[in-house]
């Protein structure tokens, strides 16, 4: 079983940055396709980023330029560094991780999720 725990949420103003780390104690992330997701109050879950296991990255069209996924394998930790942060990017985020060779930037085809961190982003 796979366990994701987040962390790194908070209060910030918009233009300020805020780094998001995703970690789990169970079986390693390396092999997992791991990716970020947010869900806004009365908002549907948006897909965020991705990392594949070969630590290639895919954006939202929203979060690019601004946003930078990786992953340190030695750690276990997938990180989200968010930069110029922007009212409309509040939210709850989870990462979620997808094994067995998918590709996919769904959030049906991940496999496990985490509980999420709030970003709250002050105007």
């Amino acid at each position: 079983q796979v366990q994701l725990v987040e962390s790194g949420g908070g209060v910030v103003q918009a233009g300020d940055s805020l780094r998001l780390s995703c970690t789990t104690s169970g079986p390693t992330l390396s092999s997992a396709g791991v990716g970020w997701f947010r869900q806004a109050p009365g908002k549907e879950r948006e897909f965020v980023a991705r990392i594949s296991p070969a630590h290639y990255t895919y954006y939202a069209d929203s979060v690019k330029g601004r946003f930078t996924i990786s992953r340190d394998n030695a750690k276990n930790t997938v990180y989200l560094q968010m930069s110029s942060l922007k009212p409309e990017d509040a939210a709850l985020y989870f990462c979620a991780a997808q094994y067995w060779g998918r590709q996919s930037n769904e959030a049906r085809d991940f496999d496990y999720w985490g509980q999420g961190t709030q970003v709250t982003v002050s105007s």
